[in-house]
């Protein structure tokens, strides 16, 4: 594999001006740096990155660790995150919890021993559920910069990306009061979330300015038991006449389950889910949704962590949380 220090004796140059040319340095001439890097090409030259991370201190490489590789709305974010570093030239070294908090703290340990220069995640379940977050610290405190996304200890002092889940589920709910639903039901697998519990805060908080309307709420232990739960929970309740969903898929399962229990949608049952335009698609009618912009969150991380990384952030204390706004999809879910 060709060198610098064989680019330079061929162009009988100094290893430096090399260097300097194949990064655009203002100090070099735009023939000497046509010329390097013709002849860089022309060798299929490539920077020896080991040696580059040693030499500047940095591996020129972002750690994201996510709860669920499965879980649609992550994947985006992941892409998200990606995408928006690699126009910054960075590298991604990706890590899945699995919602294990000893996998979360194993592979903050694994990534911070010199492979990557600060991180990008989301809390796990079980790292919430026990409320933990010494593992954080400790990454901080080494060194390593963290940007939180959707689940966030709010302890941890780190940048922090997030929507307001609150806000989101209570405007959809007060858009399903607005219908004259009067009985609405919120159903719910994410309820040991922090996201899970701030969607029913809002959920309710509408509910409680909505003529006395009552909460239904229904929580579901275990995800693969959605069907059974939410087909015997309508048969329990049968006035509900308008459901919102707190997870990704409680809204399309609630949407099946409604017709195949003869209800008409939207005519006798509204229905709005956390969900994604593909998600969505699988009901027929198709779910009316509380858009998240998961590319969106993704790319505002990865800003924030380059930012700090390269010391525009401002002061060390200076975290900031960053906001995206939500947005209601309207669909044949809802009238």
């Amino acid at each position: 594999m060709v060198t610098l220090k064989q680019l330079a004796k061929e162009l009988n140059v100094s290893i430096s001006t090399v260097s300097k040319a194949l990064n655009n340095s203002e100090e070099i001439g735009e023939e000497t740096i046509k010329r390097v890097k013709e002849l860089a090409a022309l060798y299929n030259y490539k920077p020896n990155k080991v040696a580059l991370s040693l030499k500047q201190n940095k591996t020129k490489t972002i750690g994201v660790i996510i709860p669920d590789i499965l879980n649609y709305f992550l994947a985006k974010v992941l892409f998200g995150i990606e995408r928006e570093a690699t126009e910054h030239g960075y590298n991604i070294m990706t890590c899945i919890s699995n919602e294990s908090l000893e996998k979360e703290i194993s592979s903050l340990q694994l990534l911070a021993n010199g492979s990557v220069d600060g991180f990008i995640l989301a809390v796990s379940k079980e790292t919430q559920v026990k409320n933990e977050i010494s593992h954080f610290v400790k990454t901080i405190n080494q060194g390593l910069p963290i940007v939180m996304f959707d689940r966030v200890a709010n302890d941890v002092m780190c940048d922090k990306v997030i929507v307001d889940d609150f806000d989101a589920t209570y405007r959809a709910t007060k858009n399903l009061v607005n219908e004259n639903r009067k009985n609405i039901a919120f159903i719910s697998n994410i309820d040991d979330l922090s996201v899970g519990k701030l969607r029913e805060k809002g959920y309710l908080k509408a509910l409680s300015e909505g003529n006395n309307l009552k909460p239904v709420v229904l929580k579901i232990n275990n995800p693969e038991d959605s069907p059974q739960n939410i087909k015997a929970f309508f048969q329990a309740n049968k006035t509900i006449d308008g459901v919102i969903s707190a997870d990704s898929s409680s809204g399309v399962i609630a949407i099946n389950t409604a017709l195949n229990l003869g209800y008409r949608v939207p005519e006798d049952i509204s229905v709005i889910g956390y969900s994604s335009k593909s998600v969505s698609n699988h009901s027929i009618p198709r779910l009316s949704t509380i858009r998240q912009h998961a590319k969106e969150i993704g790319a505002n991380a990865a800003q924030m962590l380059i930012k700090r990384l390269e010391n525009k952030a401002g002061e060390a204390d200076d975290f900031s949380t960053r906001i995206i706004k939500t947005s209601l999809i309207k669909s044949d879910s809802t009238l």
